[in-house]
């Protein structure tokens, strides 16, 4: 069959539109790389300063991660000490027994016999063995050892059992949770504050990149706009300019972060004693900081490019 005229003539439109949308590509990639080429000191400048920015941003959060995933551990491991009566009856042990076990606040606890007390505590002063002459099973108190869900519930789960039946005292740590969590609080907070300063710097040092490169070339958009040019037409090889160099720098800082996490994972596997004993930091977390910091590269890129033309190119 025969093509109608309206046939050619619909692709013969959609073959120029395709042709032209091809030029456009072609001239706004041939812009851009003439315009880093141009200002390749400029743009090196750029590039060097949006790695260092989330390099550093990274580090941070890496080393974040690393705080977070050891001080879990520690709240994982806050115990609490429910000491019963050492005349306390069984069923009064049951009864402790059945409301820990229903206790949703409740992590896991461990059943300490009279037997098992006095065994831990032949260990504990195993210098001091003359202690335990004259003392049995029978003249220590069982006890409940407590986990909770949460180190912040240690004090509230304690209130609960101080009044049951059968029970001497409850002894917590919450002195130390306190420092932890306080301690935890104040370095979350301090990472969180030094990471927003590097990226307005990082921004603020991007932004100036992309003014001088639009200042150099002012009088090419004064021109182009007198010929007819839309603002976008203008706007978007400095754009692709922005975007290149956060890119760029997004991704060294990347391979930064990942060579860190690979230093950071060596140290902790060699500190197995002390503060730092089971402390870790994984893969996932270097990805997923690696995908922030490369979206942030970009991002960084978009926005101080837009922010910088804005001078030059009014909406």
């Amino acid at each position: 069959m025969v093509p109608s005229s309206a046939t050619r003539l619909a692709a013969s439109t959609a073959s120029g539109a395709d042709d032209a949308m091809m030029a456009k590509f072609n001239y706004f990639a041939r812009e851009t790389l003439i315009s880093l080429r141009r200002n390749l000191l400029m743009t090196l400048a750029g590039i060097l300063t949006v790695t260092v920015s989330l390099f550093l941003f990274g580090g941070i959060m890496l080393l974040s991660s690393v705080v977070d995933n050891g001080t879990e551990k520690w709240k994982g491991g806050v115990e609490e000490e429910i000491y019963m009566n050492v005349e306390a009856t069984q069923s009064q042990i049951d009864g402790v027994q059945s409301r820990l076990t229903a206790d949703r606040d409740v992590k896991s606890f461990k059943f300490i016999s009279k037997e098992q007390a006095l065994e831990e505590a032949k260990k504990l002063f195993k210098e001091d063995s003359d202690l335990f002459e004259s003392i049995s099973a029978a003249d220590l108190p069982a006890s409940f050892r407590v986990a909770p869900q949460r180190a912040e519930l240690t004090e509230t789960i304690a209130d609960r059992f101080r009044s049951q039946p059968g029970v001497d005292e409850v002894n917590t740590a919450s002195k130390a949770v306190k420092g932890l969590l306080s301690f935890t609080r104040w370095v979350r907070f301090l990472f969180i504050g030094l990471s927003l300063v590097l990226l307005a710097s990082s921004l603020f040092l991007i932004v100036n990149t992309i003014r001088l490169a639009t200042f150099a070339r002012r009088r090419e958009i004064e021109i182009m706009k007198l010929v007819g040019a839309s603002n976008w037409f203008v706007r978007i090889p400095f754009m692709a300019e922005g975007l290149v160099q956060g890119l760029l720098g997004g991704g060294i800082a990347v391979g930064a972060v990942y060579l860190l996490k690979v230093l950071l994972a060596n140290v902790l596997d060699n500190a197995r004693t002390g503060i730092f004993n089971g402390w870790y930091v994984t893969s996932g977390d270097a990805a997923r900081i690696g995908f922030i910091v490369l979206l942030l590269g970009a991002a960084i890129g978009l926005t101080g490019s837009i922010v910088g033309l804005r001078r030059f190119v009014k909406t």
